[in-house]
């Protein structure tokens, strides 16, 4: 296996550009169309099937990091683990176990939950494409992915959490345009960054 892990070699330059275009394209759309996004994050964590759509990518992701090494087309996310590399060919059987067993038997707050996993999965290479780069600008990027993490953790573990979190951003319209015009704005200023400071990095 190459020793530097794939996402070791993600550059800042690309990472901010496709975060902030996600930021931007977004809450773009969150902006334009309220109603029916709101709508949608109401119902969110009830819909149990697209909780087991968002448990099975989080799941299958982290089978991919718990893979042993080689060149076999599974393998390419495989991580080194430390102490606990000896636990990966039983993680290679009991994730995707797990993925069916958890999607069938956890009915309140799925999708909260498994968005919450998902959240934590691409906090890691966000982190890692900032890490030692030298613009001071690039902090732009973990702060958001901290802030990923914690709102995940409390998704995971306390998923009604999301549901009173929608029910505050959507009390008025002033609310909503001002939460979304902010998250437009920070996507904005990832992608300048990324375009001025981050070429090379």
């Amino acid at each position: 296996m190459d020793p530097m892990h794939l996402y070791e070699r993600l550059s800042l330059h690309g990472t901010g550009i496709a975060l902030g275009i996600w930021l931007v394209v977004m809450h773009a759309f969150m902006l334009a169309k309220p109603e029916p996004v709101q709508a949608f994050l109401k119902k969110l964590p009830r819909n149990q099937q697209l909780g087991q759509i968002l448990l099975a990518a989080g799941l299958l992701w982290f089978w991919f990091l718990v893979q042993a090494p080689g060149k076999r087309w599974y393998q390419f996310l495989a991580m080194d683990l430390g102490e606990f590399n000896g636990l990966k060919k039983y993680l290679s059987y009991l994730v995707p176990l797990s993925i069916v067993a958890v999607g069938l038997a956890v009915k309140e707050f799925l999708a909260v939950r498994a968005l919450g996993l998902l959240g934590l999965m691409v906090a890691a290479p966000l982190f890692e494409a900032a890490f030692l780069k030298a613009p001071q600008s690039r902090l732009l990027v973990p702060a958001f992915a901290l802030v990923l993490v914690i709102k995940s953790l409390y998704w995971v573990g306390m998923p009604y959490l999301f549901r009173d979190s929608v029910t505050w951003a959507t009390a008025t319209p002033r609310r909503w345009q001002g939460l979304c015009i902010a998250g437009l704005a920070y996507g904005v200023a990832v992608l300048a960054c990324a375009f001025l400071f981050w070429k090379g990095f």
